[in-house]
């Protein structure tokens, strides 16, 4: 029998699959490296060099920073961006981030494995696998999301930049750059400046919810945007927190609790035209710039040759106090509001047919808008544009929807319709206010305000505008007075009638000056009660006796740097100055006779903490301290039984001046104020300026044009219009024991020379001889 044997079939091999596998998978990994050394050498598109890597460049915002230390504002175009190093994030910021966006952050060298096979074999339904890293990579250097399959080599250009970022620099740094880097929106470049706009803190002071509200942020600003989408901004932060729980950075309890609070958003919008110190930081727009014209940047290898107050990151250390400033902005904005009303009230069409100006002919108010309408900006763009003068003539008279200002409303706005024209008008009704307060001893300006709404009334009454000073300028003729011949306050002249003949200094025809109620009371005034209460023959007498070129040399010699005429007109106020230098004028006064020019400035440092500009007080003797102590105890009269007493007791409530336009009033100060009050011819413009020992405070109110002005004196008066700016500014001031405001006596000079206690003879004021040669260097 024969036997069969079966054979066994032979097992299939697995070799050549093996060894197809890894030849596969070989070439994958070369093909790998050999796409990321092509990316790495550039083939696949321009990768940043080592210096660049180094020092990657980033449009930085000029900082604006006040002498407390707050941030007033910024200069920029398309970036308000502001670094913070990575010691002033706070802890819950961080762990919020690495929570969401790379968890496994402080593991990984830039590319996370994990996630880049997780999102590949998801297909990114799981989750995306771009690390902190990466993302700051793709900020940085590759820009925004490319499309097809340059999606692809930017994503592999991204991976090799962030592991060069990593050999570069600090996890702790690449999370401040990138948090540094990042455009939340609405002028919200960088964390410093999100916080600052959706929140109003500073990153340091943030809280987990807010934290986990600017991380939602970044998945897609414009998207979960708390102002645009709340609900969805919402959802975004709740599930931040809910990551936060997941790796234990809070409880479950804790996430529970957070997510249970609403939204807290405190938007504080970051512009040109809002914020505070708004026309201050225009000027100082304007001194930066004729300072960069002054001082070259130093020249690096690809660098501008010049400073960029928008690009390069600048901090300018002003002598702006921010609590100061805020104080000063609120007295404008209280009394203004009030006072507009009141004149509103007298304006009308039927109790002034050509509001808001007063005593005009028709022909000189045709004058006056056809001057503003040339002036504007619609006109001027028009021109620019080669439209013909008949077209834009008619465009002023076409009706059109806009925006214009509104004390009443709540955003001080309102939408309305009306012609350009009839909108140049309406702007003529607002009566303007500039404000200025200065440290006399240092002449550091604290605040500055040139106007009621910057968004709508761009010229600055500070130092662009210029008025007519009215009796505010007496002081130079009885500081002339005093200091040439030796008079004090407690000699006598009479109230009558007095002319200086025409020819005498430089008089073209006689000059008989009336006083404010066109009565003369025959009686003898000490210099003191004259100065307080404003009478201006004897004023004329004295400028008779001194001349009026003594009077303007001091003036000059005070700061002031527009004309001064010599002629005896002057005594009176005429000619026109600005709060700027009035204020630094009367600093010297409070200063024992020492001009300090007014300073806004006092460091200027580049983004890396040089000093590029430090300032250097410019100071100058005018007076001796007997005549400067003179001159404070004079103009302490005005506030004690002049026109500033309204600033003393609580007089009489029911007065209908008081109650009306005296906004903030009885003020009730009991501490020694030198100052005085300034009211121009038909009451066009208010001045007061207010002086404590260690505090100058200068205010205009006026209309635009001259012919805008109250009609009687009672409202149209200094006391009225300004004053009561000086009163609220001040008892905020006195309310906030940290400002250190004065509540003291001007310093006594030891050997005193000069009589200025009336109720005592020389004998017993215990005089010390004049002492002659004080001013021997100065020209007169």
């Amino acid at each position: 029998m024969a036997t069969t044997r079966k054979r066994k079939k032979k097992a299939p091999s697995f070799g050549p699959f093996i060894k197809a596998f890894w030849i596969l998978f070989g070439s994958g990994v070369l093909a790998l490296i050999l796409v990321f050394l092509l990316a790495s050498w550039g083939v696949l598109g321009e990768m940043p060099t080592f210096e660049r890597l180094e020092n990657p460049q980033t449009n930085l915002a000029t900082e604006i920073i006040s002498s407390d230390g707050k941030t007033l504002g910024k200069f920029f175009l398309d970036d308000n961006r502001t670094d913070v190093p990575y010691s002033e994030l706070p802890q819950n910021l961080i762990n919020a981030l690495v929570a969401t966006e790379d968890a496994r952050y402080y593991e990984h060298s830039g590319i996370d494995a994990r996630g880049t096979v997780r999102a590949v074999f998801f297909l990114g339904t799981r989750g995306g696998a771009s690390t902190i890293s990466q993302q700051l990579a793709k900020q940085l250097f590759t820009g925004i999301a490319a499309r097809g399959w340059e999606r692809y080599t930017q994503k592999i250009k991204e991976w090799v930049i962030a592991t060069r970022l990593e050999r570069s620099y600090t996890k702790d740094e690449i999370v401040a750059m990138y948090l540094n880097i990042y455009d939340f929106g609405f002028n919200a470049d960088g964390i410093r400046s999100a916080a600052r706009i959706y929140f109003g803190k500073e990153p340091k002071d943030l809280k987990t919810e807010e934290s986990a509200v600017l991380v939602g942020m970044l998945k897609n600003s414009s998207l979960y945007n708390p102002i645009r989408r709340e609900e969805l901004t919402r959802n975004r932060r709740n599930t931040v927190l809910d990551q936060m729980a997941k790796y234990d950075y809070i409880t479950d309890a804790e996430r529970d609790s957070l997510i249970a609070l609403r939204m807290d958003i405190n938007f504080n919008p970051e512009s040109h035209r809002e914020g505070l110190a708004t026309y201050f930081r225009m000027y100082l727009q304007g001194w930066m710039k004729d300072w960069i014209s002054k001082n070259p940047k130093p020249a690096l290898e690809g660098e501008r040759d010049k400073w960029n107050i928008y690009l390069d990151g600048l901090k300018v250390y002003t002598t702006i106090d921010s609590r100061m400033q805020a104080h000063a902005e609120s007295a404008v904005q209280d009394h203004m509001k009030n006072l507009q009303k009141e004149f509103f009230n007298q304006n009308t069409p039927q109790r002034n047919p050509t509001t808001p100006f007063a005593d005009l002919e028709p022909a000189e108010i045709r004058g006056i808008m056809e001057r503003a309408m040339k002036s504007s900006e619609r006109w001027r763009i028009m021109e620019r544009e080669g439209i013909s003068e008949k077209e834009i003539r008619a465009s002023f008279n076409e009706k059109a929807e806009m925006t214009v200002f509104d004390w009443n409303a709540p955003t001080r706005e309102k939408d309305t319709v009306m012609t350009p024209m009839d909108s140049i008008r309406y702007y003529k009704t607002f009566l303007r206010a500039a404000m200025m307060s200065m440290e006399p001893q240092t002449g550091h300006v604290k605040a500055w305000v040139g106007g009621i709404n910057y968004r709508h009334f761009q010229y600055d009454n500070v130092i662009q505008g210029a008025r007519q000073a009215g009796s505010t300028f007496k002081p130079f003729v009885y500081a002339a007075a005093i200091d040439q011949l030796r008079k004090s306050p407690c000699d006598t002249l009479p109230d009558t009638q007095y002319c200086i003949e025409a020819g005498k200094h430089g008089n073209p025809e006689p000059w008989c000056p009336k006083n404010s109620d066109g009565k003369y009371s025959g009686r003898s005034y000490t210099l003191k009660s004259a100065l307080a209460n404003s009478v201006n023959t004897v004023t004329a007498q004295l400028i008779d006796m001194v001349g009026p070129k003594p009077v303007a040399t001091i003036a000059h010699n005070l700061g002031i740097t527009h004309d001064i005429p010599e002629v005896p007109s002057i005594a009176l106020g005429t000619p026109d100055f600005n709060v700027y230098e009035m204020v630094g004028a009367y600093g010297a006064f409070a200063n024992q006779g020492v001009y300090v020019k007014p300073v806004m400035v006092t460091r200027i440092e580049d983004k890396n903490g040089t000093v590029l500009y430090e300032y250097t007080p410019e100071t100058k003797d005018v007076l001796s301290k007997d005549v400067a102590y003179a001159m404070i105890d004079l103009m302490k009269g005005v506030t004690e039984g002049g026109s500033g007493t309204r600033l003393r007791g609580s007089g009489n409530k029911e007065n209908v001046v008081y109650k009306e336009v005296v906004t903030g009033y009885p003020y009730e100060f009991t501490n020694p104020i030198a100052g005085k009050t300034g009211t121009t011819q038909n009451q066009s413009d208010g001045w007061f300026i207010g002086m404590v020992p260690n505090l100058v405070t200068g205010i205009w109110v006026g209309g635009e044009d001259r012919a805008t002005h109250f009609k009687g004196i009672a409202y149209g008066q200094g006391a009225s219009m300004a004053l009561p700016i000086w009163g609220l500014y001040m008892r905020q001031n006195y309310q906030d024991p940290d400002l250190y405001v004065s509540k003291e006596d001007f310093e006594r000079p030891e050997e005193l020379s000069i009589r200025v206690d009336c109720s005592k003879s020389a004998e017993e004021e215990d005089l010390s001889p004049a002492l002659e040669d004080d001013l021997d260097d100065i020209d007169f």
